[in-house]
Parts: C-alpha cells; structure tokens; sequence
C-alpha cells in the first residue's frame, strides 16, 4: 500500500472520530469490533482491527455434508 495515497478522511468531533463507510466496508467492520492502534516512529499510525467473536455458534463453521446424518439413529427418540 503506497504512503501517499488518501482512502478516505474524516472529522474529529469532541474524541470521536468516524470511520468512512468505504473504509468499514473494506475492512468488514462491524458494531462491537475494537480497533488497536499503534503509533509508529515516523509519526505515523497503524490500526488493527479486532472482530468481536461472541455467541455459541461464532466459531462454528457448520456441517460440510460430507455425510448423510439422521437425527433419529444413534439417539433417543
């Protein structure tokens, strides 16, 4: 990514600033992700975006079908 290229800007207002749509988008940024930043040397800043993985099912990636399963063999019905 080239340094002096400007993706999108934004207003500060009291200590909060908002993040461009486009950029959101991009980044798949969602309500409840958290941001880590970074001041490098130079001045500049790195951001790294943390994605909130809450719920029982948030890592499940779900049955593939490989298999037929039925639900009635092997259980109590």
């Amino acid at each position: 990514m080239s340094s002096d290229r400007i993706d999108a800007e934004s207003k500060v207002s009291g200590n909060q600033a908002n993040i461009p749509a486009r950029i959101r988008r991009e980044l798949d940024i969602d309500d409840g992700d958290q941001l880590r930043w970074q001041v490098e040397d130079d001045g500049s800043v790195r951001v790294w975006v943390i994605q909130q993985r809450s719920g029982t099912f948030a890592e499940f990636d779900g049955y593939d079908g490989d298999e037929a399963t039925d639900v009635t063999t092997g259980y109590d019905a």
